[in-house]
């Protein structure tokens, strides 16, 4: 008989009822210290004052309006965002999958306006994540995501990874647009280098393609920038945000330039619920905090501190540990023994993180994770592998 909730989940064993920083208690009493942030989510942690405060002050004042009316607080955080990056222009989504669909409509319909329909096609990296829409999955193209779900979306190509000649020869003069992740999350923590990112610039500005960029993971604050590509010195035309946006509450944005967004008029494109008061509030200060220099700096300072620690675990664990991948505090750990068992074996150890593919583990902290609990985390780590190589 199927559950009352749709069995799409291979869900733990665990069950959590509140949480503070970066721990969480589960419905038995027990702390356990979280790693994985809801996927790189909670940005500022569990139950942040500053979050609380303000959710607890807009809900109390307006949640809905839906958007025929101006809503102050989608207009403040649109501001913020546009004055603290590349972007002209903000659209509010709810999730990262909506923010995809927005990129894609948007990057057609550019080149519809400008007088080249025929640019319609996309070129996406294999490993790609960028959500479950039916949009979204033929953008990624994974057997994984899309077995079943035919037919789906066309004019959609996939490159291999880290493959600069296969991207130059993909592009057409039917191309209207690259889309990549600078870190990719869930393909297993791969970094795109800062070289990369700069010659796949010069090369869609050489043919007239925009350039989309799937920061929903790797952004707001979690690589010591406020985006990951400002690493780089490059900018996108469009840019995907979400998860961390709003600290835990449903948010999510598309940023663009004037000129990739010139074709979204009245009527262009919607939602019932994205950008809402209640949403755009927290996200605001989410925005505030995680993008000032300081609050920055810390990050940085931190993810030394915790790859260092990192580091130290692959070389006393090489039976369970290979190597150390990301930036900042979207790490991974490369692993010898299957991934999942990792995950599963540190439940005993009250530690939480995240599996990714190319059997890596995810360690996606809350950015202000304190020092003190980056190294419980380590130790905690370092247990777990030991029990790990015990049972080898």
């Amino acid at each position: 008989m199927i559950s009352a909730v749709l069995p799409t989940y291979n869900r733990a064993p665990l069950a959590f009822v509140s949480g503070s920083g970066s721990w969480l208690m589960s419905e038995d009493g027990s702390r356990y210290l979280d790693l994985g942030a809801g996927i790189a989510v909670n940005a500022l942690g569990h139950a942040h004052p500053a979050l609380v405060e303000t959710l607890t002050a807009q809900g109390q004042k307006l949640w809905h309006v839906s958007n025929i009316y101006r809503i102050p607080e989608q207009e403040h955080l649109a501001e913020l965002l546009v004055d603290r990056t590349f972007a002209d222009t903000v659209f509010f989504t709810n999730s990262g999958t909506e923010a995809a669909e927005l990129a894609i409509k948007m990057a057609r319909k550019h080149h519809h306006e400008a007088g080249q329909p025929e640019r319609t096609q996309i070129i996406a990296v294999e490993g790609a994540f960028h959500g479950r829409s039916t949009g979204a999955i033929a953008a990624a193209g994974s057997e994984k995501m899309v077995k079943g779900y035919g037919p789906l979306m066309p004019g959609f190509t996939q490159v291999k990874w880290a493959d600069h000649d296969a991207i130059r020869a993909a592009i057409t003069d039917q191309t209207c647009a690259v889309i990549i992740e600078p870190i990719q999350g869930e393909g297993g923590i791969r970094v795109v280098p800062d070289q990369c990112l700069k010659g796949l610039r010069d090369l869609c500005d050489s043919t007239g393609t925009l350039l989309i960029f799937d920061e929903v993971q790797c952004g707001m604050g979690r690589t010591g920038k406020l985006f990951a590509h400002e690493w780089a010195g490059v900018t996108p035309d469009i840019m995907m945000v979400a998860k961390g946006i709003g600290g835990g509450f449903p948010l999510g944005a598309v940023l663009a330039t004037e000129r990739a967004a010139s074709g979204m008029g009245a009527g262009s494109h919607g939602s019932t619920y994205g950008g809402n008061p209640l949403g755009c509030a927290i996200g605001a200060k989410v925005t505030e905090i995680v993008s000032d220099p300081a609050f920055l700096d810390a990050v940085s300072q931190k993810a030394a501190h915790f790859r260092q620690g990192l580091e130290g675990l692959v070389a006393n664990h090489p039976r369970v540990f290979e190597a150390v991948r990301g930036q900042g505090l979207i790490l991974g750990l490369k692993c010898v023994v299957p991934n999942t068992d990792v995950v599963k074996a540190g439940y005993s150890r009250h530690i939480l993180t995240v599996a990714a593919a190319d059997n890596v583990l995810r360690l996606l902290p809350a950015l202000n994770i304190p020092e003190a609990d980056i190294t419980e985390a380590l130790s905690r780590l370092d247990a777990t592998a030991t029990d790990l190589e015990s049972a080898l």
